[in-house]
């Protein structure tokens, strides 16, 4: 990152040429991230060229008149971005310098002047704490209420119809400890409806009335979206990886798309789809940085400042999600951050904590932890185990290699077929095949998030799990709550069962389930499956041991009646090699199942499993599932862990091509003002070169349409004089004019006079790499001083999906 910083200092971006300029500030747009203004205004680099223009004034000729130079003057929307396109993250670094310079220069003026710098230097700090609380507070209610309507499919609380199954009979003295699960004041469907529990007719009513209810939650959810915020469908983090890459997507972390995309959470999770709240919640919490960003200017019109608060806002969403505020931090700097500066750092660790803080005084599950599969595990691990771990991660591998093209092939013949004209039956569809399959086994029926916590758990006395109900308890002292291990009973053996069925339904219903329009995270399916392979394969180990103690693998630390296995633990691992190899993720992945666990002597297994994951999946297939989706989508991600190695040249790459017409150019001077119209109307580039004449194609700046196309909408309405016939000049001085001719427009303000250039004999891996680190938009291509072409990053996108045989024309966006 200091390369970064050093190669941006010396941009030659001139000082104090930002300070008049103002953005959007329209909530409704709040990734339209529109605040920066540019003028690249400089008279150090002015060709001499520009200046013999004086020596002609005389008989015939006018002095030039004073012009309007749009330096001096703010223009709205002068140097914003539009929609679908990539910020510059040089101006926008250069523009924050010169802020922060200014700030710094008047702080010795006055103490006034000195209060505005320390409050300058302390809202960084403040929008964090905000950011932290409302995160943190919508977490709690996204929870409580999920909680509550997941419940609400199988029966309602007579007491009080606003507590969840737990709640209700907590606050119960009727019920006893072995049947604690029942309590009078909860009562399903059946008993509500015909009077009795029992028997099969009450079995098929309250069978209809969870389908029923799963089919008005998903039906809810997907009409919200698609009536008032599109963008909220989906697990919203590859989105976030593209805009915190620079890309612009108006209106996808606005006002809107937080508060459908909240309500919508908590439907499609209460239906019982086979998704997860966790990766959506990074979506919300950076809908929460975006909305308060409007509160701080120095956020509200910097595109770069903003994108190191929503870098912080996804560390906070993870931690919310898990419970997990250090693995959050990690999360945000190892798999969704683009430019993650050390002070990002510190803020996404307050933030976090402030977050995590908050959950916990909300205290959603009432068990005063951040999760509801919090475990703890009494027995340590053997080296020996680290074999079936290894295996869970070969397992997770390849799960998640085979996952991420399954969904892909989805997700396409979604996109390219009539299926994606009907989300809404679609969404439908799937509940209802969902819901069907599910309600029979037990293990599908409950919400995946306490099926993981039940998969987790270590067995103890007071179990009452169908997964604890060994053989011989009975037989067992009861002096403590850890147990030996023992023989599985008939119910142990039916579990597995179950669970194998569970299996194979969670791995086929969530290649299905994800992408569709409704909030979808993936951090939970994948777990849940790794769980029940995980646990499988535990309960498979403790039996192995039991009947085989005196085996070589097992001699010397396994003996009769001690507490060798334990399958919770496998099911903890599985569940990490499986996101692990969905996800690609490593280390944060690591300390994420670690914050869960409060155990550091888990921390071996759990890197054993994770990076034999990510190696098995990595060779069937380099991409993750968010870098999948964001090609799938066709945004211009340019992806940092990708290696560029094939041996082409900036000339191979560059547009013109040979066979292409001439580059759309501006002349400094000797333009009218209807050229420059007529030129922006037949083409539809982002900016244009300019150079000093046609004939020399000598560079001088490059200008942005929009910029240009504002300034002159401007000169007409608040300039005498301007026609169509008006000359246009990006020189610095104006030369004389004719009396008889239109008043000249100035627009030296607007021109970059120091835009990034390479020779057309640069090797493309450089190229690469000054696109990835400087976060270009565009790169001029010149030979001995003279222009030959432009790379934008959406040459460079398609030049790479051509040389890995991949269809160029699906990069969309530039």
């Amino acid at each position: 990152m200091a390369s970064l910083i050093l190669m941006m200092n010396n941009t030659g971006y001139c000082s104090e040429s930002f300070n008049s300029l103002q953005s959007a500030t329209s909530d409704e747009d709040m990734v339209e991230i529109a605040g920066a203004t540019l003028d690249f205004s400089s008279t150090d680099d002015v060709p001499p060229l520009d200046r013999d223009h004086g020596a002609g004034i005389g008989n015939g000729l006018k002095e030039a008149p004073k012009l309007m130079d749009f330096l001096d003057e703010p223009l709205p929307g002068v140097g914003t971005y539009e929609d679908f396109n990539t910020i510059d993250w040089v101006r926008e670094k250069s523009k924050d310098r010169d802020r922060h310079r200014e700030i710094a220069s008047q702080s010795k003026e006055s103490t006034w002047a000195l209060m505005k710098s320390i409050s300058d230097a302390f809202s960084g700090w403040l929008l964090m704490l905000f950011v932290g609380l409302m995160s943190g507070a919508l977490a709690g209610g996204i929870d409580i209420s999920a909680h509550w309507m997941t419940d609400l499919k199988e029966g309602v609380c007579l007491s009080a119809f606003w507590f969840n199954h737990e709640h209700c009979c907590w606050n119960s003295n009727e019920n006893t400890f072995q049947e604690r699960d029942k309590c009078p004041k909860w009562k399903s469907w059946a008993e509500l409806i015909i009077g009795s529990n029992d028997g099969p007719f009450a079995y098929i009513m309250n069978y209809v009335m969870y389908v029923c209810w799963a089919l008005l939650f998903s039906f809810l959810a997907v009409s919200l979206v698609r009536a008032f915020a599109p963008y909220a469908c989906g697990s919203g983090i590859p989105e976030i990886k593209t805009i915190l890459s620079g890309f612009i997507i108006r209106g996808y972390l606005g006002k809107w798309t937080l508060m459908i995309k909240t309500i919508t959470l908590v439907l499609a999770v209460s239906s019982g789809l086979s998704l997860g709240k966790e990766g959506p919640l990074v979506h919300v919490a950076c809908c929460c940085g975006n909305i308060l960003c409007h509160l701080f200017t120095k956020y509200r019109k910097n595109e770069a400042k903003r994108r190191e608060v929503l870098s912080a806002a996804a560390a906070v969403g993870v931690s919310v999600a898990f419970g997990a505020p250090i693995g959050g931090v990690l999360f945000s700097l190892e798999e969704v951050s683009y430019y993650f500066p050390l002070k990002t750092l510190w803020r996404s660790f307050f933030a976090a904590l402030v977050a995590a803080f908050t959950l916990r005084s909300i205290n959603p599950f009432g068990n005063s932890r951040l999760v509801l599969f919090y475990v703890e595990f009494h027995s340590p691990w053997h080296l020996v185990e680290l074999v079936p771990f290894v295996l869970l991660g070969i397992f997770g591998g390849i799960w998640g290699a085979f996952f991420i093209r399954a969904n892909i092939m989805w997700c396409r013949r979604r996109k390219t077929t009539r299926l994606g004209h009907y989300p809404v039956l679609e969404v439908l569809v799937v509940t209802a095949v969902t819901a069907v399959l599910a309600f029979p086994n037990s293990y599908t029926r409950m919400s995946t998030s306490e099926l993981i916590s039940e998969l987790f758990n270590d067995c103890g006395l007071l179990d009452s799990s169908q997964l604890c109900n060994y053989a011989n308890v009975s037989d067992i002292e009861r002096g403590s709550n850890a147990l030996p291990d023992r023989p599985a009973s008939h119910d142990v053996y039916t579990a597995m069962w179950q669970l194998a069925l569970a299996l194979v339904f969670k791995m086929l219903i969530t290649v299905v389930t994800f992408g569709m329009k409704v909030p979808s995270g993936l951090f939970i399916p994948s777990m849940a499956v790794g769980a029940i392979a995980g646990r499988l394969l535990g309960v498979g180990m403790e039996q192995l041991a039991y009947y085989h103690h005196d085996w070589v693998l097992f001699r010397g630390w396994c003996s009769p009646g001690a507490d060798c296995i334990t399958p919770g633990l496998y099911a903890m691992v599985g569940a990490a090699a499986c996101l692990g190899g969905v996800t690609r993720m490593t280390v944060s992945l690591v300390v994420i199942m670690f914050e869960l666990t409060g155990g550091l002597e888990y921390i071996v297994p759990l890197m054993a499993a994770t990076m034999t994951s990510k190696w098995v999946a990595d060779a069937l297939g380099r991409e993750g599932i968010y870098e999948a989706h964001i090609r799938l989508n066709g945004y211009p991600f340019l992806e940092p862990k990708e290696e560029f190695s094939h041996k082409t040249l900036a000339m191979d790459v560059m547009r013109p091509r040979r066979s292409d017409p001439p580059l759309s150019v501006i002349t400094q001077d000797g333009m009218s003002v209807e050229e420059v119209e007529t030129l922006i109307t037949d083409t539809s580039y982002s900016g244009f070169p300019v150079v000093v004449s046609h004939e020399s194609q000598r560079l001088v700046g490059f200008v942005l349409r929009r910029d240009l196309v504002i300034s002159i909408e401007n000169a007409r309405q608040r300039q005498d004089g301007v026609v169509s016939t008006s000359q246009i000049f990006f020189t610095e001085y104006t030369p004389p004019q004719l009396p008889s001719s239109p008043s000249p427009l100035k627009l030296r303000g607007i021109l970059d006079l120091s835009p990034f250039t390479v020779t057309d004999h640069t090797a493309m891996d450089i190229v690469v790499d000054i696109f990835r680190k400087l976060g270009l938009r565009q790169c001029l291509v010149t030979h001995n001083g003279r222009l030959l072409g432009i790379i934008t990053k959406k040459d460079i996108l398609k030049h790479m999906a051509q040389i890995a045989n991949r269809d160029p024309d699906s990069i969309l966006f530039n």
